[in-house]
């Protein structure tokens, strides 16, 4: 917008559209589709490991057995901050070590040098040299990775303790028909058992959502890093013309986490309605005569 070139003579509507039109404050508006990609990208991963996680707890191979046992009981059992610092520093240190040993052969010394990690330059991830863009795509990458261990681990237990809600009689009605192990899992246990997961899986959805923020621990330039930037009286080069605005920025966070909540709860019912349709229960039932 032309009027903008000379923000000393706005005042007004005026003022307030070309500041809000900052090119700071369209990353800050881009950094809610980064939440909302968070988002949608560890929800389908998170429910894959936990069908892999409950499948392995009740697998008669005894070592995938206890894989499972420990990945669910290891995680349930330390606090998910501790995870999410953790996962992303393992695996980034972890990814340099190795690109340190092909690429730097000639290099010998340790890595740790004290509270020093020093690999090669051309082993770092990413490159000191990569726009400014390959190192948020990387953060964002290992920050997907931490979330969908984490969750993961509790859709694991979820899913378990819905696969066993289905009522064993009924499966025994199948394998008396003449249904396989298998045919029994995936013709009844499996439909079954989503009436029962959804309420679980709808609360580590919420909690999911209400994390989120912990990608500004992670240096990923999320929401509350541009509320907190922008909100401010002053950054670290310059000087905003505006007082300490914090609050105002956190209301809209505020406002749009309560909707993303919001509209959350509307499809999760919807989704209980569904596959309770039809099912042995007060849902189910309540579901099959409205329809």
């Amino acid at each position: 917008m032309e009027f903008c070139a000379e923000p000393a003579a706005l005042e007004g509507a005026k003022w307030w559209l070309c500041y809000l039109s900052t090119p700071k404050h369209q990353e800050f508006y881009f950094s809610f589709l980064t939440v909302l990609a968070l988002i949608f990208l560890v929800a389908p991963i998170t429910l894959l490991l936990g069908f892999g996680g409950a499948l392995a707890r009740r697998s008669s191979f005894l070592p995938l057995k206890w894989f499972g046992q420990i990945y669910t009981s290891m995680v349930r059992g330390v606090p998910d901050i501790v995870f999410f610092m953790f996962v992303p520093i393992a695996m980034d240190q972890g990814l340099e070590y190795v690109r340190h040993r092909i690429l730097c052969p000639e290099m010998t010394g340790p890595v740790y040098q004290g509270n020093d990690f020093v690999v090669c330059t051309v082993a770092k991830l990413p490159l000191s040299i990569s726009p400014q863009w390959v190192h948020e795509t990387y953060g964002f990458f290992l920050a997907v990775i931490a979330f969908s261990i984490v969750f993961g681990a509790f859709a694991a237990n979820t899913l378990d303790g819905a696969l066993n809600a289905v009522p064993h009689n009924q499966l025994e009605t199948g394998r008396a028909y003449g249904m396989t192990n298998r045919q029994v899992f995936r013709r009844i246990q499996l439909p079954q058992m989503w009436g029962y997961a959804l309420p679980g899986l709808s609360n580590l959805w919420m909690i999911l959502v209400k994390a989120t923020p912990l990608l500004f621990l992670l240096s990923v330039e999320d929401v509350v890093y541009w509320a907190r930037e922008l909100g401010s009286s002053k950054s670290s080069i310059f000087d905003y013309p505006h007082p300490d605005w914090r609050i105002w920025y956190f209301a809209a966070l505020l406002v749009f986490y309560l909707l993303l909540t919001w509209f959350s709860e509307k499809a999760f019912t919807r989704f209980r309605n569904w596959f309770s349709r039809g099912q042995n229960s007060h849902t189910g039932q309540i579901v099959l005569e409205a329809g």
